[in-house]
């Protein structure tokens, strides 16, 4: 499988999304999410001085954004940014991925506390975000989570626990209400590979980013590996494109902010897959 290289010189590009037939993505410690044309060609949609990770999209068609360091959802409105949701005194430490549902409920994850491995990381709670802006923690005892989506139709929460030893992705059965129930492990992986971003095809498959053991798997919707493709330092991914077979992996050489910062070695790769992403039609 070949991967096209569609933008560069990043420092380290987080969370991208296809809406609107473009790709979003934070450019995280450039503080600037990034809208990204199909050919690549880069336009800034807003600067987040807390450093951006997770997107997503209300109903409307506005932008929510994680401001990671002061633990806050930001809304694009047409007159800038405003704050959507301080979640605080929920979040314990730096907020990172969210996945926004059709109804306009945001889940968010954080870092559980400023460990870094091998040190083992302090459990931590998912949080819901109403459209509304308020916020509550849904789930506990989570190590890490870090990429999530929601999938089954609005009924399955799927999150990545990053620092679960192994590395696992959890699901839930979502709630009528937005709470998170039926708690179970759909997949652990082997040693050294470190579950990040993730995004659902139309078949319930799960594409993971593993940064760390060189590569981005799929995982079928009963939690067996289904593929393995090969390729350095994958934080994220995302499905998009015309037909929805567009694979993007977000890469950068460090996760380390001074270095990223500095290397600016970030890039955003595109390869062909067979399943689209949910939500298309297979043809």
């Amino acid at each position: 499988m070949t991967f096209e290289k569609i933008a560069g010189g990043l420092t380290f590009p987080e969370a991208p999304r296809w809406h609107d037939g473009a790709l979003w993505l934070s450019d995280m410690h450039a503080h600037a999410v990034l809208r990204l044309d199909p050919n690549g060609t880069p336009t800034t949609v807003a600067e987040v001085p807390g450093c951006p990770s997770g997107l997503g999209f209300l109903p409307d068609g506005r932008m929510l954004v994680v401001s990671m360091h002061d633990r806050r959802v930001l809304r694009l409105d047409p007159d800038g940014l405003r704050e959507h949701a301080d979640v605080s005194g929920l979040a314990p430490w730096h907020c990172n991925d969210m996945a926004v549902d059709a109804n306009g409920r945001a889940y968010v994850g954080n870092f559980g506390d400023d460990s870094a491995p091998p040190a083992p990381p302090a459990p931590t709670v998912l949080i819901a975000i109403e459209p509304d802006g308020r916020a509550r923690a849904v789930a506990d005892e989570l190590m890490f989570p870090n990429g999530i989506a929601v999938t089954g139709g609005g009924k399955t929460l799927v999150v990545a626990e990053t620092r679960s030893v192994p590395g696992r992705l959890s699901t839930f059965r979502i709630l009528p209400d937005g709470g998170l129930g039926d708690r179970r492990v759909l997949t652990e992986f082997g040693a050294g590979e470190l579950p990040d971003g993730i995004v659902l095809d139309a078949d319930g498959g799960i594409w993971v980013a593993m940064p760390f053991s060189g590569e981005v798997v799929r995982v079928s919707p009963a939690g067996a590996v289904t593929e393995r493709i090969k390729i350095e330092s994958a934080y994220a991914v995302a499905l998009g494109g015309p037909d929805g077979r567009d694979l993007f992996v977000c890469t950068a050489p460090s996760w380390v902010p001074e270095e990223a910062a500095r290397l600016r070695g970030g890039a955003v790769l595109r390869t062909r897959v067979e399943i689209p992403a949910a939500g298309t039609a297979a043809a």
